[in-house]
């Protein structure tokens, strides 16, 4: 687990330079079940690649993770990892999307882009989405390791689609994960090797932005009650300084039979207005 200085200190990174890779973040055998879980969701649910140019012919893409595994579970909430991103954002965050990114062989590099340029913020601005990149095969040049301009997320403006640009390759060893702030200038690149690169994409954003994947909707209720209580939260049953999200006024992890985590905002203005007026008598 990392420590209080190591979280500051990513973070600190992210901010400075637009990413941080955190080496040796899960363990091997993490990453070896996490892979054979992968291969076993594709297997049996007939998926395969893509189906746009940008998301790539040859790369498997597979979303809504959460409910094909429990393994995946661990993804979201790892002690190597959310912590930093908590840090970025705030405890109040949301997964905004999580999917994997299995590049096959002769996939082509990916146009360089931002992930939060369809949200109309004038650049630079402060970090809205954290992007976990997940590597559960060693990332190498020639395999399709991310492709990225450092320290871009400062930049004025978002790059110009199919241009191209001086990126480097964020190379980094299976069970490292890189983190980075996703108006950083990125793409994934070409995968020239005769091997499959495995990876997830797992994406946080702030608790008043709109997810990226429509977990609520996407996740069979039946399946959110299983999960551990702060997956739930970050999937939406949650309420975001106790107005954003709310149902009738109530916290809507109530619906998956949990007691509520929270009051909302004018109930905890009253209940303040009540602790006042004792202490004065």
């Amino acid at each position: 687990m990392l420590t209080d200085a190591q979280v500051h200190a990513y973070a600190a990174e992210i901010s400075d330079n637009g990413f941080a890779i955190i080496e040796n973040a899960a363990s091997r055998e993490l990453v070896e079940g996490l892979k054979a879980a992968l291969e076993r969701t594709e297997r049996e649910h007939g998926l395969g690649p893509a189906r746009t140019s940008f998301e790539g012919f040859k790369t498997v893409r597979i979303n809504n993770l959460l409910t094909y595994d429990e393994l995946f579970w661990e993804v979201p909430l790892h002690e190597n990892v959310l912590p930093v991103v908590e840090r970025m954002l705030d405890h109040e965050c949301l997964l905004s999307s999580f999917c994997s990114l299995v590049l096959g062989p002769g996939q082509e590099a990916q146009p360089i882009h931002e992930d939060t340029q369809l949200i109309p913020l004038p650049r630079p601005h402060i970090p809205i989405t954290i992007n976990a990149i997940w590597a559960l095969s060693d990332f190498r040049e020639d395999n399709g390791a991310t492709r990225i301009v450092p320290a871009s997320h400062k930049y004025l403006s978002a790059p110009e689609y199919g241009k191209e640009y001086d990126t480097v390759a964020a190379t980094m060893k299976a069970g490292s994960v890189m983190l980075f702030d996703s108006a950083l200038w990125h793409g994934g690149g070409a995968n020239t090797s005769e091997a499959r690169r495995f990876a997830f994409s797992c994406a946080y954003c702030w608790g008043w932005m709109r997810q990226q994947e429509n977990l609520q909707l996407g996740i069979p209720r039946e399946t959110a009650r299983r999960f551990p209580r702060r997956l739930q939260e970050l999937c939406g049953y949650s309420v975001y300084r106790g107005q954003f999200g709310h149902i009738d006024n109530h916290d809507p992890i109530e619906l998956l039979g949990r007691e509520r985590g929270k009051r909302m905002v004018w109930e905890a203005t009253d209940a303040k207005k009540a602790k006042m007026a004792e202490a004065k008598e």
